[in-house]
């Protein structure tokens, strides 16, 4: 099989999955724009809050996150179907496959990239022509990074329920230890310096950058090319544990 047949039948493979189950669907497109109407639009016009930062209202400011937490989610999603397919076989089926196992984690990302781009487009993302491919860029790598990072566990752990359990633990302390609903420069040193470190924090700044210009360029060049090496670190771990599970 080639690469190209290999990429196309998982491709294909999880389209048909999520079209059986609306539930993905709710939580891929629809669980993000409540985000944004509860905390962008609702918080900004009833409480008044704003970003800290001159000209940026706070919805505008909170977009970026809802992105990256449309990508964070999409990833869980995704690879919580391993589990799905370990319980009726069809996983050790398919790695029988003459496909190679960078494939079939390619051929799950690329469907991922594809829901990924929905969000976007349903919450009308403003467009900087001058900064489109870095948002493009980091919609499609920031999406890729974090479903090879979900899948190392969803991989090396055998129990749905401790998967949960790491999954809702990543959930707290990724999305509210990181830049995604406030400015990080009020906020104590501490909070900082663990909000830094946060590959969250990364992407978002990133997305934040290329849709209303937020931050400083050498920063966020930093930041992205953190990024991208947490994304090539997280694929090759990946594929070793697809290995050590076939």
């Amino acid at each position: 099989m080639t690469a190209g047949r290999a990429l196309e039948a998982v491709l294909v493979r999880e389209a048909k999955i999520r079209a059986t189950n609306w539930l993905f669907i709710f939580w891929d497109l629809l669980y993000p724009l409540g985000y944004l109407l509860v905390f962008g639009i609702g918080v900004n016009s009833s409480l008044g809050f704003t970003s800290g930062l001159a000209g940026v209202e706070y919805n505008a400011f909170f977009l970026a996150g809802v992105l990256g937490m449309a990508s964070f989610g999409i990833a869980s999603n995704t690879s919580w179907s391993f589990f799905l397919d370990r319980d009726n076989g069809i996983f050790y089926e398919m790695l029988t496959y003459p496909m190679r196992r960078s494939e079939y984690l390619l051929g799950k990302v690329l469907f991922k990239e594809l829901v990924g781009v929905v969000p976007a487009l349903l919450l009308g993302v403003p467009v900087r022509f001058d900064r489109l491919p870095l948002l493009v860029g980091a919609t499609l790598v920031g999406t890729a990074g974090w479903f090879f990072f979900y899948a190392i566990f969803a991989l090396r752990i055998r129990r749905n329920d401790a998967y949960n359990t790491v999954t809702s633990v990543f959930y707290f302390v990724f999305l509210f230890a990181s830049s995604m609903f406030y400015p990080l420069d009020p906020l104590p040193r501490m909070f900082r310096i663990v909000a830094f470190a946060n590959p969250i924090t990364w992407h978002i700044d990133v997305l934040r950058y290329a849709t209303i210009g937020v931050g400083d360029a050498a920063r966020i060049t930093a930041e992205a090319a953190a990024f991208v090496v947490f994304t090539v670190a997280s694929f090759a771990a990946a594929i070793r544990a697809l290995r050590d599970a076939g």
